[in-house]
Parts: C-alpha cells; sequence; structure tokens
C-alpha cells in the first residue's frame, strides 16, 4: 500500500503507496440526509453572501467530502475569482480535487502554486511527491520526499513512500533503512514497507 491522503476528500488507498493529501481528513456522516442538508445549507449561504470567497471554499470542501470533485472545483475556482489571495487555502484544495479526479498534471500545478505561500511547507511537497509518484517519476517523487522530510523529520507517511521509491527505483539498502526507522515509529507502515522489500528480491 502505498500513503497517500489530503483535504476535504480523503483520497482512496492506492495500491502500495500511503497517499495521505494534505490537511483534509475522513469525513463521516451519519448518511445522505445530513450530507443533503449540509450541502442545501451551504448553498443557500453562497445565495445570501455572493461575493463571499469563503462560503464558496466551505461549499467546494463538502462536495469534495462528498467526492462531488466537479463541483468543488468550480466552487474553489468561483472564490479564487472573488479574491486571489485565497489561494492559500484553494490552491492546496484544488490540488486534491484535480489528484482525486487522476488529473495528476493539474493536481501538480496547485501544488506547485501552494508553494508560494508556504515554501518550507512539508505537506506541499509530500503532495507534489504523490503527483509524481502517480505519474511514475520515482526520481522527482524522491526529491519532494526528501523536502517534505527536511521541513518534517517524523513525517512517517514521507518516509514510507520514499522507500517505495528507492524500491521502485533498485535502492533497496536505502528502503530497508528507512524500514528499521519505522520499525520504531509505526508497525503498521514497517510491515507493509517489509512486505514490498520481500517482494522485489
Amino acid at each position: 500500500m502505498v500513503h497517500i491522503d489530503r483535504h476535504p476528500y480523503t483520497l482512496p488507498l492506492l495500491a502500495a503507496v500511503v497517499i495521505l493529501l494534505s490537511g483534509f481528513g475522513a469525513l463521516t456522516l451519519s448518511g445522505c440526509d445530513s450530507s443533503s442538508k449540509e450541502l442545501n445549507e451551504l448553498q443557500q449561504a453562497v445565495w445570501q453572501n455572493p461575493d463571499d470567497p469563503q462560503v464558496y471554499i466551505n461549499l467546494g470542501n463538502a462536495y469534495a467530502r462528498q467526492q462531488k470533485y466537479d463541483q468543488a472545483v468550480e466552487s474553489y475556482e468561483k472564490a479564487l475569482s472573488l479574491n486571489p489571495k485565497s489561494g492559500m487555502t484553494v490552491y492546496p484544495a484544488l490540488g486534491a480535487a484535480y489528484f482525486n479526479r487522476k488529473q495528476y498534471s493539474r493536481a501538480l500545478v496547485y501544488f506547485q502554486k501552494s508553494l508560494e505561500y508556504a515554501p518550507d511547507d512539508s505537506l506541499r511537497f509530500y503532495d507534489i511527491g504523490n503527483v509524481y509518484l502517480q505519474l511514475q517519476k520515482c526520481d522527482l517523487a524522491i526529491e519532494a520526499y526528501l523536502q517534505a522530510i527536511e521541513n518534517s523529520t517524523a513525517f512517517e507517511e514521507a518516509h514510507y513512500n520514499l522507500a517505495i521509491c528507492y524500491i521502485r527505483t533498485g535502492n533497496n539498502a536505502k528502503a530497508r533503512e528507512i524500514y528499521t526507522w519505522l520499525q520504531d515509529k509505526n508497525n503498521y507502515l514497517a510491515v507493509s514497507l517489509e512486505r514490498h522489500l520481500e517482494g522485489s528480491n
């Protein structure tokens, strides 16, 4: 399993990578009624405050949690048109929406734009690494994960995905170093990585 996770949406777990797209956790709703009610309330807020970018961001987040990524993108883009300075919030969310739509090149553009606001943000580099991993560009993914780790040394998922890249590029020695490190930090990821290492021999 590769770890990749993110934003108001949760990315599906992809084979062999932990995709934790930064900042938007999983949402548990008690059913369709509550999610429909939430959307109705947010749509009313947009109708009542059509010039407020934040209401469009809130609506976009709600759409994203329901995996309605086309509508989420429209809402985020409307927020950005109303206030270009909302990019700090909107760019990562747009990146995550495009990532979830498997439009990785577009996702990359927005994740890179978000670095303009937070050039040392390890989550942004992690997102970029996840995009490159999906694009099978392991060398670029390695660079991004290393940057994420440099800014946040305890970032377990970044270490894990970095190890997956090392395995894919034939550098099992470095992957084993990460495996040893993970054994003390996150047994679940360590066990998963051990399976990948065994499968690569």
